[in-house]
């Protein structure tokens, strides 16, 4: 069956936005933005965002949403998708998806359970309640009334810990009661969807990647960026878009107050950097359904391009 949505996914510096440009060069489609920081406005250059330039080659859609200090969740991305999904059939053209926020990916492929929305009075306790005994004894906490999600957090996982608690809060539900485990099997694609992953076959050329990329995120002005963002006195480090890779390093670095140390922020944001990589590999590896490219090979590119085609032209299974 010929494919009417093609995603494209990989982990950070796979090569993801050169193979999708390519794409878009090689057939009638639309890029949808599967990646949770590009929806900020002012992230410029730690979420690798496309440039003007390359936003204009093609329509590019789920990007520059939202202020740093709001928040964007994955229901809200589902129903994005969906529709911008139906919208971009509607012009006869092909929504190819792209990026590496996992949790998008799952909750538009396998369905998203119902949870309650955010509560920023909720949100507002707990903050208060971490910075003045820390985010562990919050964990501590949530274990005490949700052991099985407490138990696949770390202590500081601050994002994680206060949505669970605010679940708690708000339903007097644990978190897990509320999922429906739709999540744990994938052995099939969507109807209708094909999905490329780019992916390593060494993790060395990764990491290599991955550390030139964070220097040269640097080199462009990743520190200014940061600095800008603090000054503007609505944002602070608990925040999702603060929390995100490169920026919650340089942020933790400036708040430090002590002189920049550049080999070291670089060696902080390569190791965060590599972490995000490595989940999102062990998920791309539990889709058997997807058709991966070696992100390493010379032709990566070529090759995306060309198994593309094969899918939309119905020659490839």
């Amino acid at each position: 069956m010929k494919p009417t949505t093609l995603c494209l996914a990989g982990p950070t510096a796979a090569g993801k936005t050169a193979a999708a440009l390519a794409l878009a060069r090689a057939l009638p489609l639309e890029i949808v933005s599967v990646d949770s920081a590009l929806v900020y406005r002012g992230m410029d250059i730690g979420t690798a965002k496309p440039t003007a330039a390359e936003r204009a080659a093609v329509p590019h859609h789920l990007i520059d949403l939202i202020e740093p200090h709001d928040s964007y969740s994955a229901a809200r991305f589902v129903a994005d998708a969906r529709r911008l999904i139906g919208e971009i059939r509607a012009r006869g053209r092909l929504p190819l998806l792209v990026g590496g926020t996992m949790l998008y990916f799952k909750a538009l492929f396998d369905g998203i359970d119902v949870l309650p929305a955010a509560d920023a009075a909720t949100r507002s306790r707990l903050d208060a309640d971490a910075r003045e005994r820390g985010w562990p004894a919050l964990h501590a906490e949530l274990a005490r009334v949700d052991p099985t999600t407490a138990a696949r957090l770390a202590p500081n996982d601050a994002q994680r810990i206060q949505r669970a608690l605010e679940v708690w809060q708000l339903t007097g539900r644990p978190l897990s009661s509320l999922h429906s485990g739709r999540f744990e099997s994938a052995s099939a694609a969507p109807d209708g969807t094909a999905l490329i992953s780019l992916e390593p076959t060494a993790r060395e050329w990764l990491h290599a990647r991955i550390g030139e990329r964070f220097g040269a995120m640097l080199d462009a002005g990743l520190v200014d960026e940061v600095q800008r963002l603090r000054a503007r006195g609505d944002l602070h480090a608990d925040l999702p878009s603060m929390r995100c890779v490169g920026y919650r390093q340089v942020w933790e670095a400036l708040e430090a107050g002590t002189p920049l140390d550049r080999e070291a922020l670089h060696e902080r944001g390569a190791a965060a950097t590599r972490q995000l990589a490595k989940r999102q590999i062990t998920w791309l590896r539990g889709m058997p359904w997807r058709h991966v490219v070696e992100c390493e090979a010379a032709d990566a590119t070529a090759r995306a391009v060309a198994l593309a085609q094969r899918l939309v032209e119905g020659r490839c299974a």
